[in-house]
């Protein structure tokens, strides 16, 4: 599960025409480069999450049930989400990378257009499969009666346009690709300003314009990945994009579909894991009741909150991890890799810690069923402690899919899954206990976290290179370029 890296001489990495990005990705001091790229990608992450809080929020004015179809449909709608801009927009960022830290420029353009016939067949494949099999599904989950029809009528409106998600999504990991953050970051922020009043508008309604209920907020959300198209693609064809997409010149040829899947593809086997995970105790909750289900299903919008945040790290981090190895650069890729799982640890534990002793302000944004706020408390205080194993886990399965090794990230995935899924029916078998499930799903993420850290520090992408051997050898190359 690696894909082959060119390497280039060190008269080649430092030739004049070297775009000055790329060459910050590669000479630039690690941690403030880091920290420099990853603040817009933040505030892009942190406003992407909105989107979902904000629909949230309102649909939740609804009542129990409406609350609770959300809940069934979330973490479908974040497999998309992750699949989009995680995996596959992992493996097209991955792609350009590599491509610009070896000085193929055509070739990172290639990148580009490849990456949207991939989204386009990706987004219909997502809305045939849930508008067919959706009811399915919901039902698995523990969907009956009006939050299961709730469910539904979110869900047939959000993947009637997952093309649009797919699209954005791989647009924006095209960008980022580059080492460009502040752009994707500046359309979503814009795209949020306008979701804010568009949501509450078409979930209630307003003088002429009808309340269309859960529906709206779908609606609202598919046009808000609309406008983001028409903004990223009128940057791309602009004088300030590095790259061009441009289907009459590019021909479509297999290695370029190749490199982006091998990288996409294995890496959605971890997001696929990660969501089932969610799914499996979304299911084992609906044992207690729609009231279980939201309040298991808001406390986990906290871990999805996660995700965006880290992501805004793991981005700028896949970009220089990738443009090193294109450039040959194997111990600043790792230096680099440690650094973020470092910062990771930080950000994610300090947010669990704080939903752990404070759950019921989180939770009463959403609501104030006493089912739903019991539920949710036991979720944020059983697993909230250990979110920093999940932040290490997520920065550093970024950083493999730059470096294009990814097998341990999908072994940590798929032990993450057994031990959440096994776990949390023992549990709830031996001690009908709903605490228990949640503790099960807490475990899962220390192992999750420790198993691809540990990987990784054995060797698991390339050896024992630039590993260093004390803590403050490690402060020192960190500090240096």
């Amino acid at each position: 599960m690696s894909i082959p890296t060119p390497t280039v001489s060190a008269d080649t990495r430092h030739a004049p025409q070297i775009a000055p990005r790329t060459r910050l990705l590669l000479e630039g001091p690690i941690v403030p480069t880091l920290l420099r790229l990853a603040a817009p990608n933040v505030l892009v992450m942190v406003a992407q999450a909105a989107v979902g809080l904000i629909e949230t929020y309102f649909v939740g004015k609804l009542g129990t049930d409406a609350l609770a179809g959300m809940a069934l449909v979330f973490p479908i709608v974040m497999l998309m989400q992750m699949t989009s801009a995680g995996a596959m927009g992992g493996g097209i960022a991955s792609a350009v990378a590599r491509a610009l830290g070896a000085q193929r420029r055509d070739e990172a353009d290639a990148v580009a257009v490849h990456a949207m016939v991939i989204a386009a067949g990706f987004g219909i494949a997502f809305m045939l499969a849930l508008l067919i099999g959706g009811r399915w599904l919901y039902a698995l989950m523990g969907g009956t009666g009006a939050s299961l029809e709730a469910a539904l009528t979110y869900s047939h409106v959000v993947f009637a346009g997952a093309v649009l998600v797919w699209i954005f999504n791989s647009l924006a990991a095209v960008i980022r690709g580059t080492g460009n953050m502040s752009v994707p970051a500046n359309v979503t922020v814009a795209g949020v300003v306008v979701l804010i009043p568009l949501s509450p508008l078409l979930i209630f309604g307003w003088g002429p314009i009808p309340g269309m209920g859960i529906a709206g907020g779908a609606v609202a959300l598919l046009l808000y990945y609309l406008l983001g198209i028409v903004a990223l693609l009128v940057y791309m064809a602009s004088s300030r994009s590095l790259l061009k997409l441009s289907f009459s010149t590019v021909r479509l040829r297999w290695p370029i579909f190749r490199g982006i899947l091998r990288v996409g593809l294995i890496s959605s086997i971890a997001t696929v894991s990660t969501n089932l995970s969610i799914g499996i105790a979304t299911a084992l909750a609906g044992h207690f009741g729609p009231g279980a289900i939201a309040g298991y299903g808001t406390a986990s919008r906290l871990e999805y909150l996660l995700v965006p945040l880290i992501f805004g790290l793991g981005a700028p981090l896949l970009a220089m991890v990738g443009t090193c190895i294109g450039a040959g650069q194997r111990e600043r890729a790792l230096r680099a890799t440690w650094a973020g799982a470092g910062i990771a640890f930080l950000l994610a534990e300090s947010i669990g810690l704080a939903a752990a002793l404070f759950p019921r302000p989180w939770l009463l944004l959403f609501g104030n069923d006493p089912a739903m706020l019991e539920a949710g408390t036991q979720y944020l205080r059983a697993v909230g402690p250990l979110y920093g194993f999940f932040g290490v886990g997520l920065v550093l399965y970024f950083a493999s899919q730059g470096a294009g090794r990814l097998l341990w990230p999908v072994v940590g995935n798929l032990m993450r899954l057994a031990v959440a899924g096994a776990g949390g029916w023992l549990a709830l078998r031996l001690s009908g206990d709903l605490t228990q499930v949640f503790v099960a799903q807490g475990i899962a993420l220390v192992v999750y976290g420790v198993v691809i850290a540990s990987a990784i520090a054995g060797g698991g992408w390339f050896g024992r290179v630039g590993w260093p051997r004390t803590p403050s050898r490690l402060m020192h190359r960190l500090a240096q370029p």
